[in-house]
Parts: C-alpha cells; structure tokens; sequence
C-alpha cells in the first residue's frame, strides 16, 4: 500500500502550547498557499489522503519507542547494542533503569503519537461531512479510529493516564485523563473499528496492509489482557482464530521476513520500501537495528542478551530465527560484524555478559543500508493471536482449549522436526500459565513485547529487579519534563519520578 509522506496541515499540539495570548489575532489570518482547516478535507480524495495520513505516522521513525528500540533494551532480552559507547549516555541508561523524565527519546515519542492524534482526529471529525460513497466514508473513519486506538494503547502503557485529545482544536493546557477513561476510549474506537472494518479477504491486493476486522479485534484482545480481562480477551482472540483469515507461515523466520510481507501471518504490519528516506517511504526501524560493520547494514543497536540467547529449548529453530551469530551467512551474505566491538564481552570472574550479535527479526536480504529501510514492522502476528488465546483460555479455567493453540505455534517451531519442542500436555494452570508466559518469550523476542509481558503479568521485579528496575516506578515511563514545563504545570509527573 503506497502511504503519503507528510499533510501540511498536521501542527503537533506541543508547538500549539508555545503560541502567546498576544498572537491570536495574528494567526487567525488564513494562510496563503497552503492547506487549512477550512479547505482540507472537502472532497472524497482528500478524505483518502487525510486517512492516508494516519497511517504514515507508524513509519515515522519516532514511533517506534521514540527511534530506539528501548522497550526491547528495558527488559532480559536485549542490550543498548551498537559498539560499546555509540549512544551511550542517549540509550544505555534504558538498559540500566538510570533514565529520567529528561532522557532523550521520550519527548520524541510522545510528541510523535500526538501528532498521529491529530491527523486521525482530522478523519474522524471532518470526513463525515463530506459528499461520498457512504460505504467507504465509514470504512476511512473506522481506520482513523483503529489507528487512534492503537496510538492511545502505545499512550497508556507507556504513561498511564495521558491528556485525551478527540477534536482537532483541543483546549490548551489539558489535564492527565485516568487510565481508565483512556482505555474506555481504546475500546470504544477499536469496537468500532471492528464492526466497520473489511476482513482482510475483502481487500483488494493494492490495499493490503490497511486496517482490517481481524486487526481491530486482536488488537482488543491485547487490550483486554492488559486489562486483566481474560472473558473479553478469549472471546476477540478467537474471533481473529474463527474468521479463518490468518494462518502461521510455515518457516519460522518468514513471519517477520521479507518473504511474508502482508502474508499470511501477518495481522497487522508497517510496509516499506528501501528508500533512505522517511517522506520518500522508507522507515528507519530497521536500519537502527541492521548488522553493523561488515556487512553494513545499519547501527546494530538492540542486541540480543546472552540470557536470551540461553533459554532457547534445545534445537528451537526459533534462536536462528532470532539472533545473527558473527560467522553465520545469510542470503549469500557472511556476517563479520563490527570491528570496534568486542567478540565477547566478560566480567571481572570471566563470565559472559555480552555476545556480539544482532537481530535476525529486522534482516533484510542485501549488504547495504538502503535495504534495510525497507524492512516492515509487524505490529500483531497471528502466532502472538494464538498465545493470547491460550493465555486467555487458560485463566479461564479451559486448559485444553488452550494446550489446542499454544501446540500450534510450538509445532510450527518444530520445522517438522518430531524430535525437538514436544507438545505441552499438562493440564495444571499454574504450569501452564508458565508455560505460555516462556513461549511468548521465544516466539516474539525482539519484537517489543517482552517489557511489556513483564509489567502486565507482574513479574517485573523479579526478573528486572537485578537490572535496576524498581517496583512502583518503573511500570511506568516518566512523562517528559518538557512537557510539564510547556503545559505550566497542567500535566503531573508520575509517581517517584
């Protein structure tokens, strides 16, 4: 699906805050030669432009965590990466829990989910109105509101509650909503979106990539786990597993490769195209966690953690799905690696705490940087819609249902091997919560979920806590310092920080 890059209109509401009493009549002038409110959008393809729009904000390179990958760093799964002093003082305090409410990367992320905000609230305010096929003016406004709940679900985990913002001429100095009225908003505009939305079957080849009903009802159902709601969870879980539109790739490393792009596994992703260029359709996600050095194929932050790389069951095919080893040669390219950073890295009793290698979920076939621009992000995986089934199932007291899917996505790992990953058979829910919590590990590693894994099933401090994470505040990320001070005292900082 080919995204517009940038609408002029879009104004991030932090610049907005900045504009003085004194100027008001001043900026009430209509602008000369560029885009309004008033005149955009009026027609039926300025309302495809406009949703358009939307989409294009989850390929800016600030979405994604604010550029670095530093959901992944915060938990047992990855490393600040790169070479040992490349971003140090930007990156390395995530990977360490020493980061502040001034730290570099929050700003960016918050101001960048605010600016998706807006263009989605442009779609859902103004296409209405407009003279249209009625069909696809609600299936544009039902998208707008996928994406607006997504950003907010980003939003509420990240912060808590946050400033609600569903017009496009918000009131400035807005306050802190509660957490639970920023998810009554999530699910209000992700049930819409699942009752408005196409299946993905009935969208045409150039639209694939577009909000679908099987995205929005997954994207409830993570919603709902995180809720704690195990009824609503299993219920939109198996509505995505029922429609019969998504099955798992059948190698293991497709599902995030090139070879499954807006294939069958994928529920949810963000497209690209190698470009090094963000307005021109490329996305930088990848390049940020490319091979470095030889072959040169990005900054190669975000590396797998030697704890990671251990809990792999052995002869899970999904650790090669997973990490690029130095020596390992893939598309015909041999991965030697960066000169500047050390092989292995050992503490003062000679134990190994770091490895350098790199992410097989972002490689993109090639031997230079431009490739890897245009590597696409999975947000949501139907093997991630299978453990959330099993995971809802299982605290639901139907533990069979649940053995059902969490053996799927184990036997797709199997790579058809019968002698590796047997089928989970015990019935007893403590193990098997266990048990689904590991295999979310290994099937989704690197791919931002585990932080996340982590805080929402509360083993947070256990796991974290020898890593500098501390209970009751870091379940939370600080809301930037920026932002307090530009909102004259409107917003409040999160508790301890």
């Amino acid at each position: 699906m080919k995204i517009l890059a940038k609408i002029l209109f879009v104004i991030p509401a932090t610049i907005l805050l900045l504009v003085s009493p004194g100027c008001k009549k001043f900026l009430q002038k209509d602008l000369q030669s560029q885009l309004t409110q008033q005149s955009f959008p009026t027609t039926a393809a300025d309302a495809l432009l406009a949703t358009n729009a939307s989409y294009e904000i989850l390929r800016d390179w600030y979405y994604n965590s604010g550029g670095y990958p530093i959901l992944d760093i915060m938990s047992d799964d990855a490393r600040k990466g790169s070479n040992p002093g490349d971003q140090l003082n930007y990156v390395g305090p995530y990977d360490v829990f020493t980061f502040s409410a001034t730290q570099d990367g929050l700003d960016r992320w918050w101001n960048t989910l605010y600016v998706g905000v807006k263009r989605t609230n442009v779609v859902i305010q103004f296409v209405p109105d407009i003279q249209m096929d009625d069909a696809l003016k609600t299936r544009y406004v039902a998208e707008a509101k996928f994406i607006r709940g997504l950003l907010y679900f980003d939003f509420v985990r990240a912060w808590g509650g946050v400033p609600l913002v569903t017009t496009v001429n918000p009131p400035q100095h807005l306050t802190r909503a509660s957490k639970e009225d920023v998810y009554a908003l999530i699910i209000s505009d992700l049930q819409f979106a699942a009752d408005h939305l196409p299946m993905r079957s009935e969208y045409i080849a150039a639209d694939l990539g577009r909000a679908t009903k099987g995205a929005a009802q997954a994207l409830l159902a993570r919603v709902y786990l995180f809720m704690h709601d195990n009824v609503n969870a299993e219920q939109y879980a198996l509505d995505v597993i029922n429609s019969n539109q998504y099955v798992l790739e059948p190698v293991y490393a497709d599902a995030n490769g090139v070879n499954g792009n807006n294939g069958m596994e994928s529920v949810l992703e963000v497209g690209a195209i190698q470009v090094e260029n963000t307005d021109g359709g490329g996305a930088q996600y990848g390049n940020v966690q490319g091979v470095r050095g030889t072959p040169n194929k990005g900054w190669g932050f975000n590396r797998p953690s030697v704890d990671l790389r251990n809990s792999f069951e052995s002869g899970d095919t999904r650790y090669k799905g997973t990490v690029i080893d130095l020596g390992d040669t893939l598309d015909g390219v041999v991965i030697l690696g960066d000169g500047t950073t050390p092989d292995v890295t050992k503490d003062d009793l000679g134990n190994i705490i770091e490895v350098e290698c790199y992410s097989r979920k972002v490689w993109v076939p090639g031997d230079n940087v431009t490739t890897q621009w245009g590597f696409h992000r999975r947000l949501i995986r139907y093997a991630d819609v299978l453990l959330m089934a099993a995971e809802a199932l299982n605290e639901n007291g139907k533990q069979s249902e649940a053995l059902t899917y969490l053996n799927m996505v184990r036997a797709r790992a199997r790579q058809g091997n019968t002698n590796i990953l047997p089928d989970i058979t015990t019935t007893n829910q403590t193990e098997l919560r266990d048990i689904i919590f590991n295999e979310r590990r290994h099937e989704l590693a690197m791919e931002g979920w585990r932080f996340w894994d982590l805080v929402r099933t509360g083993r947070a401090v256990q796991v974290l806590g020898p890593l500098g994470f501390i209970s009751g505040k870091h379940e939370l990320l600080p809301v930037p310092q920026s932002e307090i001070d530009i909102s004259q005292g409107s917003l409040v900082q999160n508790p301890n920080w």
